[in-house]
């Protein structure tokens, strides 16, 4: 790429296919990983939200 500066590195086919996620080229989570987390989250505030429900129900009885 031109114009992005910074000095040239070549990268191993791993680090290119996303190897070495502790590194900075390809760091992060994995798209599972990612999609776990995500569902996870959904998940907690979807129980979150039954529980208040269920709380103010009880309370109209």
């Amino acid at each position: 790429m031109l114009g992005v500066g910074g000095s040239r590195r070549t990268l191993g086919r791993e680090e290119l296919r996303g190897g070495g996620r502790g590194g900075r080229i390809g760091g992060g989570l994995d798209p599972r990983a990612q999609k776990r987390e995500l569902l996870r989250k959904l998940q907690e505030k979807r129980q979150q939200r039954e529980g208040q429900e269920e709380d103010t129900a009880g309370e109209v009885s």
